[in-house]
């Protein structure tokens, strides 16, 4: 096989020890002598590139089909809750389409990432949009209120509140403290030991603080903005969570998980379900006798698979 490929292509490369040397930049030389400091250099980014190229290959293979797979799925997941949800009888039915599935998730996807997330307050609002205004008790259709600037208006909040969080860790001293590190790594000196414990256990402390006072927060005002605009025919739906309730309840939740292990999980589960549930009620305009049943629908286990894989989403 070698001999009919040196007649097709004539010497090859590898006929050659220069070449061979050559083709990852050290070049020819004498026997026993090492590379120069910048030959070891280019070796070394060829080796790296050779190692992690088909791990970067095979990840953004893995995120292209997510990509292309993620909005059927929650498609379906949308279809497969709201149809197992029924009220006196009545069934929820979700006849969003596909199209429209991948133009709010890809496209204001996209977006998002290119504007380096400026946009993601406007791909909320989109997002539920398309689950709220494609949802049907019976044959009596939803719809969907809220502005793109109203989501702005909370995340600009969010924003703010992450700002003062960030300038209270550097008053405690764990900008300094980075600092210090780089400088004291940067000169080969010695770095403390406790130092570095001492940062991380602040920054961390800081995150869990986050999580527990923002977060809340965050999530009662968007709730109640999404489902205070949401309409089910002529009947208002009016979301009120407190939340500086919310908070009190995340962070107690949080403080008996811990100190039971994790035994206190499902008690917390439902414990923020039912407030969640008492802070929503229906003003109904007319007459609720009024909804009728649709047709039945056929939901496959598809959709039942991605309603658990997308329930974080859809609990909004």
């Amino acid at each position: 096989m070698r001999t009919m490929a040196v007649a097709l292509l004539g010497k090859l490369p590898g006929d050659d020890p220069a070449a061979r040397l050559g083709a990852v930049g050290i070049g020819h030389r004498p026997l026993g002598e090492l590379p120069r400091g910048g030959d070891v250099g280019r070796v070394r980014r060829v080796v790296a590139h050779v190692l992690l190229a088909p791990g970067l290959s095979v990840l953004g293979g893995v995120v292209l089909a997510l990509a292309v797979v993620m909005p059927w799925l929650l498609r379906n997941s949308f279809r497969f809750r709201l149809y197992n949800t029924s009220w006196r009888g009545t069934r929820f039915h979700f006849r969003g389409s596909v199209g429209g599935s991948y133009r709010v998730l890809l496209l204001n996807g996209f977006l998002t990432l290119i504007t380096l997330y400026m946009m993601a307050p406007f791909m909320h609002q989109r997002l539920k949009q398309y689950q709220h205004e494609n949802s049907w008790l019976g044959r009596t259709q939803c719809s969907f209120h809220a502005r793109a600037s109203q989501f702005y208006a909370i995340y600009l909040l969010l924003l703010v509140a992450m700002v003062g969080f960030f300038f209270l860790i550097s008053v405690a001293g764990v900008g300094h403290a980075f600092i210090t590190v780089a400088q004291m790594q940067k000169q080969g000196g010695h770095v403390d030991q406790n130092l570095l414990i001492r940062t991380f256990v602040i920054l961390y402390g800081a995150l869990i603080l986050i999580g527990l006072l923002v977060g809340p927060i965050f999530h009662a005002l968007v709730t109640n903005l999404i489902w205070s605009n949401t309409r089910v025919g002529e009947h208002r739906i009016e979301c009120r969570m407190p939340p500086l309730r919310l908070i009190w309840i995340t962070v107690s939740n949080f403080i008996f998980v811990v100190f039971t292990l994790g035994l206190f999980i499902p008690w917390a589960a439902v414990r923020l379900a039912k407030f969640q549930l008492e802070s929503v009620r229906l003003l109904p305009a007319s007459d609720l006798q009024e909804f009728e049943a649709a047709e039945p629908e056929n939901i496959g286990a598809v959709g039942e698979e991605a309603a658990t894989v997308f329930d974080f989403d859809i609990s909004l």
